[in-house]
This record gives structure tokens, C-alpha cells and sequence, in this order.
């Protein structure tokens, strides 16, 4: 088995879709910032998935200067990840994400977003963990500029397949 801790943290832009965990929430006013969706679940998820295969990080299998990753869909990536992690011989075993946000409120999305994540990672949703909690108008995340997700997960080993 191995571990892996991902975070990602986002400004949040006025007018900017709000897409968290493959959900779009459209009747909030801000979206985080990014060169793709700007999905920090997905990349806190996906980097947490990197780190405990040992392969780098986000950044270095989707460069925010690659065009190709303009506007993409971050759950999409998240499966591209744990593709990798496959290759390498991991599958993840859960994922637990802790969102810090003032907006939007995650409760009535939590089930559709752990079913997209479990999805994209090959698991079912209930391995997947998301919690919620708010800054208390301390930090950026308090004063609703950005919002910051913490990601852990497990992978444990399975014989490694081409994809």
C-alpha cells in the first residue's frame, strides 16, 4: 500500500463557471480560477493519486501552458491519473477530500461528486469521502477568495496492465 496528500487551491473569479468534483454549480457567483475547468477537487485528488505512485505531480503530466489542457475537463484527467497509477501497478484503494470554501455549499452535490470521482478512479462511491468546511473569515478562504481542497488517497498494488 502507499499514501499519497494532495492539496490545490484555486482564486475564486467573479463570473467564472463553479465546477468542484465533475458538478457544476451554476447559481453561485464565483469559480475558481484555472487553466482547465478549474476542478481543485479533481487536482487535489489527482495529485494525491501521483504522489503515492511516485509520479511527480499535476503540473508535470498537464502542463497549465499546453494548450491541449485549456479549458479541459478535469474529471477526465483524474481517469487519465489513475491510468497511470494502473500502468505502474497501483489501483486506488479510497480517496478522502476536504473542501475549504465560504461558496458554494457542497452538501446537496456530495453524492453526485463522489459518484463522478468514483467513476473516473475505477471505485465505488462509496470509497470516495468528501467533506466541507469554511474558512470562519479567517484566510483567503474565509474572505471567499479562494477556496483550497485536501486530498489523501490509497493506493494499493495490482499487477501492472498496459491501457
Amino acid at each position: 500500500m502507499r499514501i499519497g496528500f494532495g492539496l490545490d487551491r484555486h482564486r475564486l473569479v467573479a463570473g467564472v463557471r463553479c465546477i468542484l468534483g465533475g458538478v457544476e454549480f451554476p447559481d453561485c457567483p464565483v469559480g475558481p480560477a484555472g487553466h482547465s475547468d478549474g476542478d481543485a477537487v479533481c487536482h487535489a485528488v489527482a495529485d494525491a493519486i501521483l504522489g503515492a505512485a511516485c509520479l511527480g505531480d499535476l503540473g508535470h503530466h498537464f502542463p497549465d501552458t499546453d494548450p491541449r489542457y485549456a479549458g479541459a475537463d478535469s474529471v477526465a484527467l483524474l481517469a487519465r491519473t489513475a491510468a497511470l497509477a494502473r500502468r505502474g501497478g497501483w489501483a486506488v484503494g479510497n480517496v478522502d477530500v476536504t473542501v475549504m470554501t465560504e461558496q458554494p455549499f457542497l452538501s446537496p452535490a456530495r453524492a453526485p461528486m463522489q459518484a463522478n470521482l468514483a467513476r473516473a478512479l475505477g471505485i465505488e462511491p462509496d470509497h470516495v469521502s468528501i467533506k466541507a468546511t469554511r474558512g470562519e473569515e479567517v484566510g483567503p478562504e474565509g474572505r471567499g477568495e479562494a477556496l483550497t481542497v485536501h486530498a489523501v488517497a490509497l493506493l494499493v498494488a495490482v499487477e501492472a496492465r498496459d491501457e
